[in-house]
């Protein structure tokens, strides 16, 4: 008797949509923020700077899995010509924020890492090969390798 053993690829996790509230709150507990309005700030700020550094399909289909209103932050963002290191997103959201590179990591890690939780493995993989090395750090995963 024959016993083929048939690996099928895994369907896809069906992501349920997140509210803005709920994404407020999530970000208020991991970001161990103090007020929903703090927690608000830093989406709105982190979700501007991240609307300036990707373009495509990444981009729509980022948009896509974020609530609306999350999404309307996000996508009025106009393109910047030239992406910035992950260095220069941390500082130019330091600057926005009046905090230190230091809380601004924490911030930008805060809500990278959530939107990491609502991404696909293949969707989070073409956004971060779009952007600048170092960013991987800033959404939780290891930095992936670069083919030479």
């Amino acid at each position: 008797m024959s016993h083929d053993l048939v690996l099928a690829r895994p369907e896809p996790k069906s992501k349920t949509p997140i509210s803005y509230p709920r994404m407020l709150r999530r970000v208020q507990y991991d970001g161990l923020y103090p007020t929903p309005e703090r927690a608000e700030e830093t989406v709105r700020l982190v979700l501007t700077a991240l609307g300036r550094q990707l373009t495509g399909d990444e981009r729509i289909e980022l948009a896509a899995l974020l609530p609306p209103e999350a999404a309307q932050i996000f996508t009025a963002q106009t393109p910047a010509a030239e992406k910035l290191t992950a260095r220069g997103f941390v500082n130019e959201l330091a600057t926005h924020t009046g905090g230190s590179p230091a809380t601004a990591r924490w911030d930008a890690g805060t809500v990278l890492a959530l939107i990491d939780q609502l991404a696909d493995p293949d969707l989070l993989t073409r956004i971060l090969t779009q952007l600048p090395p170092g960013f991987a750090l800033l959404f939780g995963k290891a930095e992936l390798a670069r083919a030479a």
